[in-house]
């Protein structure tokens, strides 16, 4: 039991960070990267480091009690696909942009565009493959699939009529 919150909780985190990096990429994308100096790159690389961070906080805060909701629906049913795990994330994210685009006031630049829903559904898929990858292929159980039903024994031949 410990094992399995520890196993969510970690998977949780590492979500969220995921989430937090995918964000800070369509902001900082790895093209731009490619053409810096090693002197310049490490210090981008600090940027990028220190912004996925604050991203990966915002988004757990925001996203824990839907998280929660879908965590704990996916261990009970014991639902160990991917596609389960990052249609959640997915969700999760388009209720953040809709929170977002909802929050905007009247006559200020607006975040209603298709890049940044593509960096929020980006962001909930990669965020549903790490959770997925650490913690959702183990779901309901202690990491191993279920040993599978034995059919029943069946009785010994008598030997009469073979």
């Amino acid at each position: 039991m410990i094992g399995s919150i520890l196993r969510v909780l970690f998977g949780f985190v590492l979500a969220c960070l995921a989430a937090g990096l995918m964000q800070v990429m369509f902001v900082m994308p790895p093209t731009e990267l490619a053409a810096l100096s090693d002197d310049k790159l490490m210090g981008e690389l600090e940027t990028i480091g220190m912004l996925s961070l604050a991203a990966g906080t915002q988004a757990a805060v925001f996203s824990a009690p839907f998280a929660l909701v879908g965590l704990l629906i996916g261990e009970w049913q014991r639902l160990r696909g991917w596609l389960y795990y990052t249609l959640v994330g997915m969700l999760i994210a388009g209720a953040g942009f809709l929170a977002q685009s909802v929050s905007e006031s009247a006559g200020q630049p607006t975040i209603v565009n298709t890049y940044a829903l593509a960096a929020f559904l980006a962001s909930g898929l990669f965020a549903g493959l790490a959770y997925w990858s650490v913690a959702g292929r183990r779901a309901g159980g202690a990491g191993h699939d279920e040993p599978a039903e034995q059919a029943p024994a069946r009785p010994a031949a008598s030997g009469r009529g073979n």
